[in-house]
């Protein structure tokens, strides 16, 4: 048995789940979440608790028992906490701005980046070497971050780019002169 998958998922006030067939809708005090998952899976919601159950120990049962219910796990806290990730931008001149709906990047390039802010995710810039990224989606808001990012990451050199605020980046040692 999954151990992730056989444990229940505890709904909070607030938060109402709609199961139609194998499309879940999840609404809460931060927006709504709808997913659909594999039908051979059973979702039940009993005493404020959501369960997910699998028909047979099958291979491929067993692996979407477990990634089924996390995914509702992050639907749930999502719509009540909601995700965020932090990036920072590290070298000389790199600068990001907010102008309405665009995040302008200043990151070393002859032109500056434009970034488009997806709907459903909010983008905050609170100084020019950061930008945290918010949201209720978990997978859309790892996906913008990861987007951010990819225009410029960092380097082993000089740790020059733009970094999660919790990524380490391992340095290297530059050339060494001749003696």
């Amino acid at each position: 048995m999954s151990r992730i998958g056989k444990k229940p998922i505890d709904v909070p006030n607030g938060v109402e789940i709609k199961i139609a067939g194998s499309t879940v809708t999840v609404k809460g005090p931060k927006g709504t979440l709808t997913r659909s998952f594999n039908p051979d899976l059973t979702l039940k919601l009993e005493n404020n608790q959501l369960l997910v159950e699998r028909p047979s120990d099958h291979r491929t049962h067993r692996a979407l028992h477990g990634t089924t219910r996390s995914l509702l796990a992050n639907m749930v806290e999502g719509v009540t906490n909601g995700f965020s990730k932090t990036l920072e931008l590290k070298g000389v001149g790199y600068r990001a701005n907010k102008r309405g709906k665009q995040l302008v990047l200043n990151l070393g390039y002859s032109h500056p980046v434009e970034y488009t802010q997806p709907e459903g995710i909010e983008i905050e810039v609170p100084n020019q070497t950061q930008i945290i990224v918010k949201g209720i989606d978990k997978h859309l808001v790892g996906q913008v971050a990861a987007n951010i990012r990819s225009y410029r990451e960092p380097e082993p050199y000089k740790g020059k780019g733009i970094k999660y605020s919790d990524e380490v980046v391992r340095r290297k040692e530059g050339k060494t002169g001749k003696k």
